[in-house]
């Protein structure tokens, strides 16, 4: 994305697309990849809200 910028301020007519590809790679290969290394021990688990969280949250 960083060369995608470079190439839209030069205005090299393949900026866009450049740029384009990067948000791709980006959104489609990237976030899985943290989402999945993030999430795969089971940290997110005192993020999320129960019954027993809640009950114990009202008292």
């Amino acid at each position: 994305m960083s060369t995608g910028a470079y190439l839209i301020k030069t205005e090299h007519p393949k900026a866009e697309i450049v740029m384009g590809l990067g948000v791709l790679y980006l959104s489609f290969i990237v976030m899985p990849v943290f989402i999945y290394h993030r999430y795969k021990d089971g940290k997110y688990k005192k993020y999320i809200l129960d019954d027993e969280k809640i009950k114990a949250w009202k008292e």
